[in-house]
Formats: C-alpha cells, structure tokens, sequence
C-alpha cells in the first residue's frame, strides 16, 4: 500500500493516475490532513479525512508522500522505511495548469528515483494525448517546437513525442473533410454479445438471456432514431457508427430493419463513413453480410482480440482461430475493402512470442485497419470482480511489444492514425489504430479528438455535444435494456434539452 497525505485538497486526481502509474499493482490511498471547514465544499470521494487514521495508515505503510502547499511553494517527501526523499519548489497558484504540471514533474522525478524506470507518456495520465500536438500545430508550431514543447513539459519518451506528433497530422488531414459548423456523427449502441469477455466493463449481455427482447430494444431504438433525424434535419451527418457489444448478435432481418431505418430517417448523402462492428467471429454469418454489404456499408470489424486459441478459450470468446479467418476471408468474398481487426496486448499468459504469432496470422489476412489495444483492466470487469483466480496470471505489455505490432503494420502498409489511453492499461501505454491510405476510421479521430458533436442512440451511450468554443456537455442513456426500453420518451427528452438551443 502507498499513502498519499495532503493538507488541502488540490490535483489529488493527478497525483494519484501518477502514482498509480509507477506502481499499478499496489493500493493508492489518500488522505487530508486540513479541517473539515477547510474541506467544505470539496468532493472527497475515495479519500478520507481524520487524522488519527492517517497517522496510523502511514505508521504502518511500507511507503508514503507528502505533499504539503504553502502560499508560494509546494513541498513534496516521499518516505520509505528508513529512506526518505524531499523536494521543495516555487509556484504561482495563480496559474493552476502551470503549478499542476510542476508538481506532477517534480513527483515523477522523485517516483522516478525510486523505480528506477521511466514512463513512456512521462507525466501524461489523460486518454488523450494527441490534443496536445494537435493544439501546437492549429497554432502554426513546427515539429521541432512541439516535440520541445512535450519533453520540457512533460518528460515524455521521444518515440511517443514522435508518434503523438505523427498521428495529429494525419488526423488534421483526415478531419478538414468534416462539417464542424453545421455537422455531426451519429452512433447506434446493440448492447448484446454472444457472452461476456473477461476484460469487458462496455455495456453488453448475453444474448442468450435477451432474445426475445431484441425486437422491443430496436422497437425503442427506432423511437430515438426518429426523434433525432427529426431535430438534426437541417444538420450534415458526417459518419455512422453502429457497435456494442456486437450489433451482428442481431439476426439478418433485424440488422436489415435497423440500417434500413436509419437509411430512410436520415440524409447520407454527406457521410463519409458508415461503420458496422461485426466484431466477433461466432456471431457472423454469410447472409448478415449480404445485409450489410445491400445496404452499402464501407466499414466493418473482425476482431480476434488475440490468435493463440488457449487465450480466446479463457478471456472467455466463444469462437476459434480458424472462425476468425472463415469470416474475414468470407467479408472479402463479398466484396468489403475496408476491413479492421482488433488486437488486445497484455492478455493472460501471453509472451511476445504470442503476439508474434497473431501478428503473422495477421499479415497473412491483410486487413485494411489494426486497432493495437494495451489490455486495460476496468472495476467493472469480471478480471477484476474475481482478481483472486487471475492473480497469478501474468499481463505483460512493454515497448517491445508495442514496437513489434508497429513494425508489422509497416509491414502490410498501414500507418498510425489515431491514439487513445485508458486508465490501468498494461505497460502504462497506449491504443493505437493502423490503418492503410484511405482507409482510416474518421469516427474513431472524433471520438478522440471531440471536435464534432456526436448523438449517441441506444442503451450505455452517451451522447457528447462540442459548443464552438469547444465547450463539451454530455448527457447518458441508462444501461440497462430493460430500464432503457421503459424509460425511452425520458432518453429522447435528455437530448432534446441537451440540443434545444441548436
């Protein structure tokens, strides 16, 4: 255990992503030492707050920081046994980004000395760190200066300095085809999955258990579909997007009802990309993708995840190796061109030799797109609900591992094009999308870079509104199928407010 003591509440969220990023596998606490008049009016979720406790946590923890804000200073010790670490440095609390990001470089050093290692993203906890570069070169900065900029700032590698800078010009490339002004994107969520895989924590369930429900789930679907075309009439719609769980659990018919639906509500004559997730290989079949491929969708997923069967069998994916390459090599048959695979790095029991083999098997195929996943375990994942049976298992991702999946997408002649983080990813790096000339998946840059609003429809999605000024306000449909298909009206109303000054 590592305990975090402050003596008032400030940056305790990016102190604690820092720590936990040195020392993913221990439990980080943190605790106040300041009054309860002084903590009035602060969130305090997961912190605690009396002072004996402290005193006591820290008197039997193996290690501890203190971080202690004066009127012009912050003081930092970090204490471990009989060993201890202190660092003391001006700052100008006047400007909150700039005090923040010295105290998260003078930590990262100290954290740093102790582990004797450094991270790859330096100080960068967020899920995106693209924005960065991207702002600088909005800005007219040159490589040069950006790639200054971060390392000064935050004490990132140089190789992902360079691959932040890599992907935000492609993405600034890919996204002057969009409408910011007057367009949007539109996602479609089908929250059922042949069964639930053991990293998963997005809103899914058995289909099994939801069969007979599917039709009253798109019977509401379709109630949101067209409340929507109704109030974005006047708007350009600039991508679709239909994932899950796995829209392809839905039968041919219904999959033919739902784009059919979407196809008569709304004006695509201005998308430039219609995207369905046919991600896992059992729910695939031959006349779901004479479905699509009538309805004229560019963009479809064949996610393996992995390619070493032991692994598919205890992540829980209910389909085979051979699957895999029976639906991809079928999709092609038919005539999809644009074709993403999924791959999950960091998975239990698997060594790079085993990320060597899906990469081959991968090579062999040629997809159009690969999305490069750090296995990131969430609370909400059965990994973590049972930690105890997985403990012992090993998930390793590192740089090799990153470089390796890199080097073979060069390979097959796809490029970096988007770049996303999560919280507890293995190896403390990063999702990264590959894609060949032409094929990159422009929902997946704005989902990231959140430059267009994007109308979420459909249990667990949430809906992101971006003001010109780049202002971002969300409103979320409820996760369950059954609370979501009683509470439509009030899911369709949630946005009517949301966009009522449109």
């Amino acid at each position: 255990m590592i305990i975090v003591r402050f003596n008032r509440p400030e940056f305790e969220y990016d102190v604690h992503s820092l720590v936990k990023a040195f020392f993913p596998k221990e439990e980080v606490k943190m605790y106040y030492t300041c009054s309860e008049e002084e903590l009035q009016g602060k969130k305090t979720a997961c912190m605690h707050h009396t002072k004996e406790e402290s005193l006591t946590a820290l008197a039997e923890a193996a290690q501890s920081i203190t971080i202690e804000y004066g009127k012009a200073e912050i003081s930092l010790k970090r204490q471990e046994q009989e060993t201890a670490d202190t660092d003391v440095f001006a700052v100008d609390f006047s400007d909150r980004i700039q005090t923040k990001n010295e105290l998260k470089r003078h930590l990262y050093r100290m954290l740093q000395r102790r582990c004797s290692h450094a991270l790859p993203w330096g100080t960068l906890t967020g899920i995106r760190p693209t924005k960065i570069p991207m702002k600088l070169l909005e800005e007219g900065k040159s490589r040069e200066e950006i790639a200054a900029y971060m390392k000064e700032q935050y004490l990132a590698s140089e190789e992902k300095i360079q691959l932040s800078i890599d992907i935000a010009e492609r993405e600034r490339k890919l996204l002057k085809q969009l409408d910011y002004e007057n367009g949007y994107s539109l996602y479609i969520g089908i929250p059922f999955c042949p069964s639930t895989c053991l990293y998963c924590s997005f809103t899914s369930y058995p289909l099994a258990a939801w069969k007979k429900q599917v039709d009253r789930y798109l019977d509401a679907l379709e109630r949101e579909i067209e409340d929507t075309a109704q109030r974005f009439r006047d708007k350009t719609l600039n991508s679709v997007y239909i994932g899950g769980g796995t829209p392809t659990t839905l039968e041919p018919q219904q999959l033919d009802r739902l784009i059919g639906k979407i196809k008569c509500s709304f004006d695509l004559s201005n998308c430039l990309e219609f995207t369905v997730e046919a991600g896992r290989p059992d729910s695939v079949t031959k006349d779901k993708l004479l479905v699509l491929k009538k309805h004229g969708i560019g963009r479809i997923s064949v996610n393996p995840q992995t390619m070493k069967q032991e692994t598919l069998d205890l992540i829980g994916r209910h389909h085979t190796v051979e699957q895999t390459e029976e639906c991809f090599h079928l999709a092609r048959e038919l005539g999809f061109d644009n074709i993403n695979m999924d791959l999950i790095i960091g998975l239990p029991q698997e060594n790079i030799d085993d990320v060597r083999h899906t990469m081959e098997k991968l090579k062999e195929l040629g997809p159009d797109n690969v999305t490069v996943h750090s296995l990131a375990v969430k609370r909400a994942a059965r990994l973590t609900i049972f930690k105890e049976h997985y403990q012992n298992m090993a998930m390793v991702n590192t740089q090799e591992h990153m470089d390796l999946c890199a080097e073979y997408c060069r390979e097959m002649g796809l490029f970096p094009y988007y770049l996303y983080r999560q919280k507890g990813m293995a190896g403390n790096m990063e999702n990264v999308g590959y894609a060949a000339e032409g094929k990159a998946g422009l929902y997946n840059i704005l989902i990231m870079e959140e430059v267009q609003s994007i109308v979420a429809l459909g249990a667990g999605s949430v809906t992101k509104r971006v003001y010109p000024d780049g202002t971002i306000k969300r409103c979320e449909n409820v996760k369950e199928v059954a609370l979501y298909i009683e509470k439509i009206d009030e899911m369709i109303e949630r946005k009517r407010r949301l966009f009522e000054e449109m």
